[in-house]
């Protein structure tokens, strides 16, 4: 049975949208089949983003079209019609998925009160319970983004929930929780009780408010964060009407937090200058665009998200020549827009919750899952947790699983604004501390103009003299063998992959991830001569986790040893089984040819036959069978036409690969083919973790595999291991 939650508020700008994404994330974690639907739409001229950022979910597969309920027009000529509309588009997407999150209108049209009840109306037509989302600021608009917003008093928040608690109560929709959002930081608990006291007064009417004998309805409360309100400078660019003529489009995603008008001589502007603000000045003032230029790049005065440039005076061509030469990236917007118009449209541009905003995205994830309980959540909404593991259920496990016992992860490309956008992620999601590599000024910088924000991590010039000597010293130690001196290895060390990899040697890191602009071997090299192999571990080699539609396999080696020999090929499989068992898949080992069984002969058989034999007196308590081809070890009909009986065929978890050659090609064919999610490499048979990543790596691979790396590091405890026949 589908399971439901409407998401309404009682008024406008409380923040709805960032609940929904929370609420979607939390479900997404338990049921492979999540959906939205939007019953009002929110314009017919332009496409509700709202609803786009949420389709935009990786656990979504909708198309927008069959979203949406109705338009406000539609309401407003019949509303019964409309509503039955609505239900009808409803069932249709409830038909496709285990859960739906409906998101409520955003009041853009009719009266408040009207609007909350006809949204009470819907929920209760839908047969889904209500989550209300309360305002806990009592200004809205783009003044909030300057820090003029008030924060509501407990009691003014509690006034408000009497209120839409009684609309609800008077169309007979049933109160799953509420969530004051938006509220003052400093009274989050004065603020729960004070909703907490309304909610059980009206709970008298259990069968309208959702409260049992054996059920509290729910109060949470999330605190005001500027940045969820504020707009972006593609927000600014919108609202102008304005064209980008210089400065880097990444940057186009920075949050706003000020507006200074420059209508003065230069000396009385650069003073004014303020953090993360927007600079508008007239077009024709070409020495104050320059001023600001300037300040901002010389790192003693405040960061600027962007300028604007009014009036339509085309720039001269010795200013533009002059502009390229400094080589700022700080966009440039230019408008034809007067001074005070271009003033008001900025001061009144909203922040948009949007998925292209991964800092704000980031953001209001981290504020669901730090004040709501979202295991109550989907507990009490009645999702259980189903036989399959998807993909993004897989890359939840591992992120809960990382965050459950924080490691500190060295990133040594400190340079690569993929590896800062996934370092912030990483921090604003608590899944690891980390320390990055690279002078802390130009990481620091960078992070700035990007809008991301990185301030929690540790930023370590590879050239620290301090730290320098002491991985100097220990290195030369390490290395003598091979004639290295100290001058030698202090020259050596200072090289990202040597100083990250000696950190961790050292224990001032339990892991590293790198390679998104090194190659591989510059990554696991100096592993190989410092941290070196665990005990009882002849090789390094390196598995993926390549997450199917309903399951997680482990292919390995794909990435390192080109040839394995028999002891090479077993020490693989072995090593293989103990990193599958490590992230809560049943290892059930495969040890691949192109024939099963007794039934093929040659060299390349015999070396898997060998190796199976090997890993059978290595690990005895381990599953596994081989020589055996994919089709016998991956499909149950097959296995019972070529090996009858086995254990593994038909259900192999850990797939051992004869060569480099056949994984390497094999795990990109599944990724290709069969839509596979591959997370990896992940190297295996190191005394400590290194991870090496694709140079084309995304900033979700980044993040996947500094979770990963995180959770090697906790040791072999293995995160709660799905059920039988899905990841298994």
């Amino acid at each position: 049975m589908t399971q439901s939650i409407y998401i309404t508020s009682a008024e406008g700008h409380s923040g709805k949208s960032s609940v929904a994404l929370g609420v979607l994330d939390a479900l997404s974690r338990v049921t492979p089949r999540a959906g939205v639907f939007r019953p009002i739409a929110r314009s017919t001229a332009e496409r509700d983003y709202v609803l786009e950022m949420l389709l935009d979910h990786d656990s979504v597969d909708l198309a927008y079209d069959d979203c949406v309920g109705v338009t406000y027009d539609d309401v407003r000529d019949d509303a019964d019609a409309a509503l039955a509309r609505i239900v009808e588009r409803y069932k249709a997407v409830e038909a496709q998925c285990d859960a739906v999150v409906v998101i409520g209108s955003d009041y853009t049209d009719v009266g408040s009160p009207a609007e909350l009840a006809f949204n009470a109306r819907i929920a209760a037509n839908l047969g889904a319970p209500v989550l209300l989302v309360l305002g806990g600021r009592a200004q809205q608009g783009h003044s909030e983004t300057l820090g003029l917003s008030v924060a509501r008093t407990p009691q003014e928040v509690g006034q408000i929930a009497s209120l839409a608690i009684s609309e609800l109560q008077h169309e007979r929709a049933a109160l799953f929780a509420v969530i004051a959002n938006r509220a003052d930081a400093d009274r989050l608990d004065e603020v729960v009780a004070s909703v907490r006291h309304v909610v059980d007064a009206a709970a008298v009417d259990t069968a309208v408010v959702g409260a049992t004998a054996e059920r509290t309805v729910p109060v949470w409360a999330l605190p005001e964060d500027r940045f969820l309100i504020a707009p972006s400078m593609r927000g600014v660019l919108r609202s102008v009407e304005g064209e980008l003529i210089k400065g880097d489009p990444a940057l186009l995603t920075r949050e706003v937090l000020g507006v200074v008008v420059a209508g003065m001589s230069m000396v009385n502007v650069l003073p004014r200058l303020k953090e993360s603000a927007v600079v508008v000045i007239p077009a024709d003032r070409t020495e104050v665009l320059l001023a600001a230029l300037l300040a901002n790049a010389s790192g003693t005065f405040p960061s600027l998200a962007g300028i604007v440039l009014n009036g339509g005076f085309e720039l001269p061509d010795a200013i533009v020549r002059l502009i390229d030469g400094l080589g700022s990236p700080l966009p440039i917007i230019a408008t034809d827009l007067g001074t005070y118009d271009t003033a008001v449209r900025i001061m009144n541009t909203r922040g948009r919750l949007a998925a292209d905003s991964q800092h704000r995205y980031d953001t209001a994830l981290a504020l669901f899952e730090r004040h709501v309980d979202t295991e109550q959540l989907t507990r009490e909404l009645g999702v259980a947790r189903p036989s399959v593991v998807t993909p993004l259920m897989f890359e939840y496990g591992l992120v809960d699983r990382a965050r459950t016992d924080k490691r500190r992860i060295v990133l040594p490309e400190g340079s690569d604004d993929r590896v800062l956008r996934a370092a912030a992620t990483v921090l604003a999601r608590g899944i690891a501390d980390l320390t990055i590599l690279g002078e802390p000024i130009e990481v620091r910088g960078r992070a700035i103009e990007l809008g991301i924000d990185i301030r929690d991590a540790e930023v370590l010039s590879p050239f620290d003299a301090v730290h320098v000597e002491k991985f100097a010293t220990e290195y030369a130690r390490l290395r003598a063998h091979k004639g290295v001196t100290h001058a030698q290895a202090a020259d050596t060390v200072t090289d990202v992959s040597y100083f990250g990899t000696l950190m961790v040697h050292l224990g001032l890191a339990d892991g590293m991830v790198s390679g998104a602009a090194h190659t591989t071997a510059h990554t696991i090299r100096p592993a190989f001569e410092i941290i070196k192999t665990a005990p009882g571990v002849s090789v390094v080699s390196s598995v993926f986790l390549m997450a199917l539609a309903d399951r997680v396999l482990v292919y390995g080696d794909c990435a390192v040893i080109p040839d394995p020999t028999s002891e090479q090929l077993a020490d693989i499989a072995v090593s293989s089984a103990a990193t599958a068992e490590q992230f809560g898949i049943d290892p059930r080992v495969a040890m691949l040819s192109y024939s099963t069984g007794e039934s093929g002969t040659g060299a390349d058989v015999e070396k898997v036959r060998s190796a199976t034999a090997l890993v059978r007196e290595r690990a005895p308590e381990l599953l596994v069978e081989g020589p055996i081809q994919y089709d016998a070890a991956a499909d149950a009909a097959v296995a019972r036409a070529k090996m009858p009986g086995s254990a593994v065929a038909g259900r192999a978890t850990v797939f051992v690969f004869p060569d480099l050659n056949t994984g390497n090609n094999t795990y990109k064919a599944v990724q290709r083919s069969a839509g596979a999610v591959a997370i990896g490499p992940v190297l295996q048979g190191l005394n400590k973790p290194i991870n090496d990543l694709s140079r084309g790596a995304l900033v979700d691979d980044i993040v996947n595999t500094i979770a990963i790396t995180a959770i090697q590091a906790q040791g072999s405890s293995a995160i709660e291991a799905p059920a039988e026949g899905s990841a298994s």
